[in-house]
């Protein structure tokens, strides 16, 4: 028998400080990795099937390794299972395992569950397997997975920052190029993710509805992408287009412009700025881009009114799940109680709410027994 796990990884969540809907639209995303996340504990075991099992409710999913993938998969396994195809096409000859997982990472709370599921596991098989992905490949890999077995259209923001994270620092990515900047956070700034218990599920259809609308745009408007519109000439063309693509439009081409400016005031220390930004992306992600909700619209007017927050708005890609808030590290812990209780009297329920720093990306922690 081997050691109780040949193998243990942390793949962390996500949170996006700013640029949201803008990665399938070829644009600018700045997010980070948080400190909460999963824990994928991996045991080799005889036969060529993969067992994964959860703490969280759901049943356990086996993966037969050699007739992967099988159609029709309904359940959560269907990550697991599109990342596990996706190194077969490597030529990757892949061992039975059990794979056990273990998460503080909230599910459906805008945090990129699925993204750390599918990097934990990208990884993973890296270690058993004694092979090596280019960090692109696997980020694309896993963005792969999430395409074709969970259905999801996402970009490749959830996964290249899953991959890609480095502690104290947001990922500067251009979705295009795919090329990767690291921009400080200073200690004086804390990160506030504040849950708001309305499980979104991108997979529902509203997620796919805005990128349809978005290429639809941008071929009326005739380019490439909305990346490829400029905010200046933007009221040469927004008459070309009717709504909602115009608002859909509207909301990408001024995101682009806040992730440059909010970049640009993290490396100046300059947080009122990044601020008033993530305020006025919220606002466009509610108004233009309508995939906010009622609850989060709250928690931001709750937490972006509380002394020692510099912005708050919504992450992910809506319909439900979290809010992100800028704050002062010094008065972190007092934040965290304020806002607790001024969401918990706006709402009548008092939502999950815990701070963060920048973590690293999904990395070993453990193998062969002992720590990494």
């Amino acid at each position: 028998m081997p050691a109780p796990h040949d193998v243990v990884v942390v793949a962390p969540g996500r949170v996006n400080l700013i640029g949201e809907h803008t990665d399938y639209n070829a644009g600018f995303v700045l997010p980070l990795a948080i400190e909460r996340g999963l824990r994928i504990a991996v045991s080799r075991r005889p036969g060529t099937t993969a067992v994964f099992s959860s703490d969280r409710s759901g049943p356990v999913v086996e993966i037969d390794l050699a007739s992967c993938p099988s159609p029709g998969r309904g359940d959560w396994g269907r990550y697991a299972e599109g990342v596990i195809a996706g190194c077969r096409r490597l030529g990757w000859t892949i061992p039975g395992f059990e794979a056990r997982i273990t998460a503080d990472l909230p599910a459906g709370g805008g945090l990129s569950s699925s993204a750390a599921l599918e990097v934990g596991v990208a990884t993973a098989l890296e270690a058993v397997c004694g092979r090596t992905l280019d960090p692109i490949e696997k980020a694309l890999l896993c963005q792969r997975a999430e395409h074709e077995f969970a259905g999801v259209p996402c970009g490749i923001m959830d996964q290249f920052a899953v991959t890609m994270a480095r502690p104290g620092h947001a990922l500067l990515i251009d979705c295009r190029s795919l090329d990767v900047r690291h921009v400080p956070l200073g200690d004086e700034v804390a990160v506030l993710v504040i849950d708001s218990g309305v499980s979104h599920a991108l997979a529902d259809g509203g997620y796919a509805a805005r990128r349809r609308e978005c290429e639809a745009a941008a071929r009326l408007i005739g380019r490439p992408s909305l990346r490829d519109v400029s905010s200046a000439e933007w009221p040469d063309v927004a008459h070309r287009l009717p709504e909602p693509e115009r608002r859909r439009a509207r909301h990408v081409v001024t995101e682009n412009d806040r992730v440059a400016s909010f970049s640009a005031a993290a490396r100046a220390g300059d947080w009122q700025t990044a601020g008033r930004l993530m305020g006025e992306s919220h606002a466009s992600l509610r108004d233009d881009f309508e995939v906010s909700c009622r609850e989060l619209d709250l928690i931001c007017v709750a937490v972006g009114g509380l002394e020692g927050v510099y912005g708050c708005r919504m992450t992910g890609g809506g319909f439900g799940g979290s809010a992100v808030a800028l704050v002062e590290s010094s008065r972190a812990d007092e934040v965290l109680a304020a806002a607790r209780t001024v969401c918990g009297r706006t709402l009548d329920y008092e939502p999950g709410a815990f701070l963060t720093r920048a973590a690293a990306g999904a990395r070993v922690v453990e193998q062969g027994g002992g720590a990494a």
